[in-house]
């Protein structure tokens, strides 16, 4: 049978091989009309525009052999046209930028928001920027956060400013970055480092988990007390001198201080209790950053935490 190509104008024939026989119609049009949005595909069924055998059908209609499917002129994505963002997240994420230049954005990132699309997203951050600023032909995020950590964000405009950063990234001291996490318990002053091999793994599902491992590579990150909450919890700052997958989770895990709020190295019943008080995110946030600047100058930013964060802590503190 003949695929159409996008984009397309005109009606389209399509004559269902045996394969396809017992399929719903819907879900045959949703698969052919690729770039098509669902509600237009259902729009066209309802209004009786999808002639089968030059009969009108319902949305049901389970397809046979043989069956020649009328399809009328409909507007489709081009294959690389991006997917457009929803304007609510376009609008979250341009109030979000904390620094803007001709070479540099850097943003404060809500927690909850891909860094870019994949796993079932269709865009993250870098697809909003790329329609938010689309005279920047260059875009490309320097560095990562997990989705459900907030916090600053550096995404370069130029492949310049991108090597750069990439550059000083991998120099001992050459990016400064430091997180604030509420972790379980009571975190010891005097533990000040967290230094733990850690090994990437794939799982089944295809999910990425993160252990300590003599096989894996090696990381540190340094921790500081900020704030205590009686025995139950403690506010602390986590800076991570290596730059690991989940490294601070995973560090704050194997330092028995599990980070509130974290589906995969929490410590459940912690979460739920700071979900009690209105907790509901995963407590890492990527406040502040220094970096240096091409120019030989220097960069220095912070970012506030989101209120749910500071309302969780007023309640702790209460």
């Amino acid at each position: 049978m003949t695929e159409p190509s996008p984009p397309t104008s005109g009606v389209q024939l399509l004559e269902v091989a045996p394969e396809y026989a017992g399929q719903r119609i819907d879900n045959f049009l949703i698969a052919r009309l690729k770039g098509a949005p669902k509600t237009l595909i259902y729009r066209i069924l309802r209004k009786g525009e999808v002639r089968v055998n030059k009969g009108r059908i319902k949305p049901e209609y389970k397809l046979q052999a043989g069956d020649i499917v009328r399809v009328p002129p409909v507007r489709l994505a081009e294959r690389d046209e991006p997917v457009p963002v929803a304007q609510g997240l376009l609008e979250r994420l341009e109030a979000a930028i904390v620094y803007e230049d001709k070479a540099l954005i850097v943003l404060n990132k809500p927690t909850g928001v891909a860094v870019h699309g994949g796993s079932g997203l269709s865009y993250g951050v870098i697809e909003a920027l790329r329609q938010l600023r689309p005279e920047a032909r260059e875009l490309e995020l320097v560095h990562r956060l997990d989705r459900d950590t907030s916090g600053l964000l550096m995404v370069a405009k130029k492949r310049s400013m991108l090597r750069h950063l990439h550059e000083a990234l991998r120099r001992d001291g050459g990016v400064d970055k430091r997180y604030l996490a509420l972790v379980r318990g009571s975190w010891p002053t005097s533990k000040k480092r967290v230094s733990a091999p850690l090994l990437k793994n794939t799982l089944r599902s295809g999910e990425r988990m993160v252990e300590v491992s003599a096989e894996g590579k090696e990381a540190l990150t340094l921790f500081r007390v900020l704030r205590r909450f009686g025995e139950f919890a403690t506010l602390v700052e986590a800076s991570p001198v290596t730059g690991r997958t989940h490294q601070i989770r995973v560090h704050a895990k194997h330092a028995g201080h599990s980070i509130a709020g974290d589906p995969k190295y929490g410590d459940d019943e912690f979460t739920r209790e700071i979900r009690e008080l209105g907790g509901k995110r995963l407590f890492l946030h990527a406040y502040a950053l220094k970096v240096p600047l091409p120019d030989g100058g220097e960069l220095e930013l912070e970012a506030p935490v989101d209120e749910m964060w500071a309302r969780t802590l007023e309640r702790l503190g209460a």
